[in-house]
């Protein structure tokens, strides 16, 4: 009879370690379902920080293209003002 009991006793220890096991499984899952709603988060963030990056990189080839247009006006008019030598 004592090995029966000593048999439940190691049963008993195995099946308390797998219970163990389990609880720090289904905290660590917490945790890590913690830190992907997290991320997801910053994720969308980062989309929209991109977003506005692309936008504003589209702003300023415009504003670039814009000030050659100028320029190239500016050119234009000194010239004729150089032809009139005055």
């Amino acid at each position: 009879m004592t090995t029966e009991l000593e048999r439940l006793k190691i049963l008993e220890g195995k099946i308390s370690q797998v219970v163990d096991h389990i609880n720090r499984l289904v905290s660590e899952n917490e945790r890590l379902k913690q830190q992907v709603k997290e991320l997801k988060t910053e994720n969308k963030e980062m989309e929209g920080r991109a977003k506005k990056a692309a936008r504003m990189d589209e702003d300023l080839k415009k504003l670039e293209e814009e000030r050659k247009a100028i320029k190239g006006k500016i050119e234009t008019i000194i010239e004729q003002i150089d032809r009139l030598e005055l």
